[in-house]
């Protein structure tokens, strides 16, 4: 059995791995050790009664036995190269890392070597690619047909935008999970065109965190685009489809409040739950306890990572 150790108490650790980790356990707890969680973060304000608390990699590195440890990274995604390092040379190899994995290629190559040189197994949350939604739309998309994909994800992040810094641009909030599901669907793409916006809240302004936009050209001849509006007044997680049958629609889940996705095919709606993540973590975890070869989201994601570093690079020379 495998013991979690959470880096991270903020939304992605306290909010979605935890409380995922609780479901997971529920589901498939013949994959992990019993007892508490072990989490370290560095702010005491966010101390849980309901886990261990260690104050360093350190400290967890005498209690836990790395080598049945599943580390999940849920620090925000700039300057993690170091925390990598930090986890090899206690010895931890399992990791699981929230999306982003960087945001940039100079910390992509940063952490890619420190993986290599240590042999760390790294799976990045890519729930999404193990949603039943997407593998409804797999299933259409592999029938032929394929036209343009269009995807929309809103949702106001006013609090934490002003709170936080660890999420420079729009775009590395919530295109990670959108653009894989985009690539899993149409293949390899480059970027034709990207526009990025700034987040204003009363006199307060803060510089590509409003919204992001992108065109991507697949090599298969498909067209698709992926908005992302962090200031608008509602959740929204809809991917379109245009095939040569017809229309398809699908909604993401937009909140743990409610795991019901629905796709509407031609006018006809379906509804059904999918629990992605937890989903998704059982699968990490089966895999972290039989590793059989990379993960296989760490090489996907340093595509996303490189896409989208060019999507960025593209709306600065444009605002020169």
């Amino acid at each position: 059995m495998l013991q979690p150790f959470v880096i991270g108490l903020g939304r992605a650790g306290s909010g979605l791995h935890l409380r995922v980790l609780a479901q997971a356990r529920e589901v498939a707890p013949g994959l992990f050790a019993g007892g508490r969680v072990v989490a370290c973060d560095p702010d005491a304000r966010r101390h849980r009664p309901d886990v261990t608390l260690v104050d360093s990699i350190g400290a967890a590195a005498a209690t836990l036995d790395p080598h049945r440890t599943v580390v999940h990274v849920c620090t925000p995604p700039q300057g993690r190269a170091g925390l990598f390092a930090e986890l090899a040379e206690h010895g931890f190899r399992r990791v699981i890392a929230e999306k982003p994995l960087a945001t940039n290629l100079e910390e992509l190559a940063a952490i890619e070597s420190i993986r290599d040189r240590h042999g760390m197994d790294i799976a990045v949350v890519s729930h999404w690619l193990e949603s039943r939604l997407t593998e409804h739309l797999t299933g259409l998309v592999a029938r032929g047909g394929l036209r343009s994909v269009t995807f929309d994800q809103d949702k106001p992040r006013f609090t934490r935008s002003c709170a936080t810094t660890g999420h420079p641009t729009a775009f590395d909030v919530e295109l990670p999970h959108s653009l894989g599901v985009v690539l899993r669907l149409a293949g390899s793409a480059e970027i034709t065109e990207a526009e990025c916006a700034d987040m204003r809240v009363a006199d307060t302004v803060l510089p590509r965190l409003g919204s992001a936009r992108l065109v991507l050209d697949h090599a298969g001849g498909v067209r698709s685009e992926i908005r992302s509006d962090l200031t608008a007044p509602i959740r929204r997680r809809r991917i379109t489809l245009e095939l040569d049958s017809g229309r398809v629609v699908g909604h993401y889940p937009i909140g743990a409040d409610d795991d019901h996705a629905q796709l509407e095919i031609n006018g006809r709606r379906v509804v059904f739950r999918d629990d992605a993540l937890t989903r998704w973590m059982v699968r990490a975890y089966v895999h972290h306890h039989r590793p059989a070869g990379e993960h296989g989201t760490f090489d996907l994601h340093a595509d996303i990572i490189r896409l989208l570093t060019a999507a960025k690079e593209r709306t600065l020379a444009h605002a020169r």
